[in-house]
């Protein structure tokens, strides 16, 4: 969507909502009133159904059939039958993705993984500004191999990837969109350029998976994690997603060799024989409670497509950054205003932006803040209406032309911001 075609009032948004093709699915979630919520790139509303299908695991499956819902509840085979639902949405053929464990834990598999296929390299790339946990699972992976590595930040010791690429490279971390500025990097493109040098790529799907199109098949990609809990609405804490593709199952090695990765997990053996396949990518007992909520979250998405996802979260972060930069010249809009190069969130960078945040939160409008100075919003198409971007941008402005920042009460430090 252009700028040229962007609502140009709030009476216009609320038209353009009246025709909106994903409109009905704002009812399979719990938008309490008078919000709007604008931090599903943190943690996606409940859908409606989730709380009929937790109660079920819970009173009816564990309560009542106990252990025999390993297998009269399916269980055991939800890491693969979730994973091959999110796969659909990655373009990922099914026995490719599980859901399972953490992020941090999937990306730790993933990157020891990755070295251990190039054996003959010593050097990971990641970014300077990955989301910190990334780089503290890059030092840990790399220290877990049987070689010493060197780790090459793009931003800190070089510019671009061109600059830090050659043939010593086993493997590059990288983050589809970045979690502060949104920005989206070029999967396609990137990944070729490793590939032609004879490296590995894992991305981190976290803040694009469910609003930006992913083509893991059709651009080769060899794995990728992320979480469930931001835009596919898993709940706080929900499982994570790990993909690999099926040209590397065979040779990588998982890290914690646990008896769910297991060929034969019931057999007892003494000895670890890893699953031919994607199965081998699992270590434990997975939270099946939690796994649930993945399973009501993925319902609540079927019938969406993820193009019309995409197309409905650029003309919403487009009309977000027009009225902002038409209400608050001055602001510095971190994002890029190119549609190709942009997630589904927008980044401000204001120096009194904590405060602004907690108004915002306090007059209806949920967004989050990033030391130092950053302000989030994301824009989830699911449940994200044109009239609650107009009236966000409107509160925004409010806030800052109010300098709510000399209220003490806005500046009080939380825990989690």
């Amino acid at each position: 969507m252009t700028s040229s075609a962007s609502p140009v009032s709030r009476e216009a948004c609320v038209a353009r909502d009246s025709v909106d093709p994903l409109r009905g699915f704002r009812d399979r979630f719990i938008i309490p009133e008078g919000i709007i919520y604008l931090d599903g790139n943190s943690l996606g509303p409940m859908p409606r159904a989730a709380v009929g299908i937790l109660n079920r695991t819970i009173e009816q499956e564990w309560g009542r059939d106990l252990i025999r819902s390993w297998n009269s509840a399916g269980w055991f085979d939800m890491p693969v039958r979730l994973g091959d639902r999110i796969g659909a949405l990655i373009g990922a053929t099914p026995g490719q993705t599980l859901v399972c464990d953490t992020t941090s834990i999937n990306l730790y598999t993933a990157i020891h993984a990755a070295i251990g296929l190039r054996p003959d390299r010593d050097v990971v790339i990641a970014e300077d500004e990955s989301f910190p946990t990334d780089l503290y699972i890059v030092e840990g992976a790399m220290k877990s191999v049987d070689r010493p590595m060197k780790r090459r930040l793009i931003g800190a010791d070089g510019p671009s990837v061109q600059a830090l690429l050659d043939r010593k490279v086993a493997v590059a971390v990288l983050s589809h969109v970045n979690y502060r500025t949104g920005e989206l990097l070029d999967m396609a493109a990137i990944t070729r350029q490793f590939h032609d040098a004879g490296a590995l790529v894992v991305w981190d799907l976290c803040h694009s998976v469910g609003v930006v199109e992913i083509a893991f098949d059709l651009h080769e990609i060899d794995f990728a994690v992320g979480c469930t809990y931001k835009y596919l609405n898993g709940g706080p804490g929900s499982p994570a997603f790990i993909a690999v593709a099926k040209i590397h199952q065979s040779a990588a090695q998982h890290p914690l060799s646990g008896w769910w990765g297991h060929a034969a997990p019931f057999a007892f053996d003494r000895d670890f024989q890893p699953d031919p396949g994607i199965k081998r990518f699992l270590c434990g007992t997975q939270p099946i409670i939690s796994m649930r909520g993945v399973d009501a979250a993925l319902a609540a998405m079927e019938g969406a497509a993820v193009a019309a996802l995409r197309q409905k979260s650029l003309a919403l972060t487009e009309l977000f950054i027009a009225r902002v930069a038409a209400l608050l010249p001055g602001l510095d809009i971190v994002t890029p205003r190119q549609p190709s190069l942009r997630g589904s969130q927008v980044g401000i960078s204001f120096d009194r932006g904590y405060a602004v945040v907690q108004a915002m939160i306090e007059r209806g409008v949920i967004g989050d803040f990033r030391a130092p100075d950053l302000m989030r919003f994301g824009f989830a198409p699911l449940y994200v209406r044109f009239q609650d971007v107009w009236d966000a941008a409107e509160i925004l402005a409010g806030c800052i032309n109010s300098e709510v920042w000399r209220d003490p009460r806005f500046n009080r430090q939380l825990d989690v911001t």
